[in-house]
């Protein structure tokens, strides 16, 4: 049987880090994990259109940051902060009455996020286009923004079949299995009339550390 990891969790130690950032001792990790679980659930409901990539939550004694990175950071602001008042505000009531403060960061190239290149895909799937045209049209978007490879797997009753099966494509380089390789992933459902079908995306994008060894190799000759 094959074995399958999430290949975030797997580059943890060498080029990922934590999207939950604290420590807890075993009495209050349940808690604190489940907390997270449900401010992340309330963050992608309630900007379900902000494109929403990633949500990174860091904890202190007494305070909560939320760290939002979105391709729409307008949405998420709201007109003058409200919409961000208001999430404060009900994210530190979910939390028991912690201070929390919400930052935002916004993605400049949305096509090489691969949680927004699943989502979109599902998306189209929910608009009823061909799951293999949507397929196709994000990965050469995507390639055409700098990746070195992109893999797309959707799974269910595509098209409408009566039994659900697999189709994946890939384009370029995805190497899953090599842990230099900076390969982000994403996954999304789409919610159609005859079931659910679950999208899976794999994106290998360009390293940046070399960029920044070559800038400090300079500076110090």
């Amino acid at each position: 049987m094959g074995q399958k990891v999430n290949p975030i969790s797997f580059r943890l130690a060498v080029n990922k880090d934590w999207r939950s950032r604290w420590f807890a001792n075993k009495k209050e990790l349940p808690e604190m994990l489940h907390g997270d679980l449900k401010i992340r659930d309330y963050v992608k409901k309630k900007l379900a259109l902000a494109a929403v990539a990633r949500i990174i939550i860091e904890r202190a004694w007494n305070s909560l940051r939320v760290t939002i990175h979105t391709a729409r950071p307008g949405l998420v602001i709201g007109r003058k902060g409200a919409e961000i008042e208001t999430m404060t505000k009900e994210i530190s009531q979910m939390s028991g009455g912690k201070q929390v403060k919400i930052d935002i960061v916004e993605i400049k190239t949305p096509e090489l996020e691969a949680q927004l290149v699943a989502e979109n895909i599902a998306l189209q799937l929910e608009r009823r286009i061909s799951f293999r045209r949507a397929m196709k049209k994000a990965m050469q978007t995507t390639m055409e923004q700098g990746a070195l490879g992109i893999k797309v797997r959707a799974a269910g009753r595509l098209g409408g079949a009566e039994i659900a099966r697999v189709e994946s494509s890939k384009q370029g380089k995805a190497p899953l299995h090599t842990l230099r390789a900076n390969i982000d992933y994403g996954f999304a459902e789409a919610k159609t009339m005859y079931g659910t079908i679950g999208v899976k995306c794999w994106v290998c994008k360009k390293d940046p550390a070399p960029a920044q060894n070559n800038q400090e190799a300079a500076a110090a000759a």
